[in-house]
């Protein structure tokens, strides 16, 4: 019977922390940036984090390893398993649709605020966005299509961003974290990239006639409402 080969878990990439008085802020900080940049949910396998590799790779002892675990266990992105470890969350179909219903209601919330708020340069900015994945003579995507999910988060963030408002953008800081891992995975599947670049467009068109409510085009939908065929 052949010999079965086992997969070597996967590592959280982190940065070697320089000397610093608060190593438990540096730490967290740390982290949070690494699992931010991970693709949680291309991988079958759950993420374990293994406190001797990231003393080791942060260059502090494990006491503000665990610090910052716990902030990070408070904030949803990891889970202690008692006797398994701690593993990086990630989210199951039903809580991100619970995500998704709740990033809506923010996002236009967010959407009506920024038409009367947002400045001129603001949503100038946003048509430079998205005009860079329009490809010529009208069909979208274009060569920079692989770069998109990137940029659809950063839109949905600059809408947040332009209402005006800091408790929006505190309350959906921690899931845009979630969404942009989910969105890579969901930006190629049925066409699902052209279309929301066509509902950008709208939505921008919309905040420069200063419309909350997009009388032409119907209701507020944010373009991350596509993502509720995830597993």
């Amino acid at each position: 019977m052949p010999e079965t080969r086992l997969r070597p878990s996967p590592t959280i990439d982190v940065p070697r922390l320089e000397t610093q008085s608060n190593f438990r802020d540096l730490a967290y900080a740390a982290l949070k940036r690494a699992i931010t940049a991970m693709d949680i949910y291309d991988r079958p396998e759950e993420i374990r984090l293994d406190e001797r590799r990231l003393s080791e790779g942060l260059g502090v002892s494990r006491t503000p390893i665990r610090e910052a675990m716990t902030l990070l266990e408070q904030e949803g992105f990891v889970r202690t398993r008692p006797r398994r470890g701690i593993f990086v969350v990630r989210k199951t179909k039903r809580e991100i649709v619970e995500m998704i219903t709740v990033m809506a209601s923010l996002e236009s919330m967010a959407a009506r605020l920024a038409a009367e708020r947002a400045t001129d340069a603001d949503i100038a900015e946003l048509r430079r966005l998205m005009d860079a994945f329009r490809a010529p003579h009208g069909q979208e995507g274009g060569e920079r299509l692989a770069e998109y999910s990137d940029a659809n988060i950063a839109f949905h963030q600059a809408i947040i961003k332009m209402s005006g408002c800091t408790l929006l953008a505190e309350m959906t800081e921690n899931l845009f974290i979630h969404m942009r891992a989910i969105r890579k995975i969901t930006i190629h599947q049925e066409n699902r990239a052209a279309r929301s670049i066509v509902d950008h467009m709208r939505i921008i068109e919309a905040l420069e006639r200063r419309d909350p409510e997009r009388r032409s085009g119907g209701p507020w939908v944010p373009a991350s409402a596509g993502m509720t065929n995830k597993r």
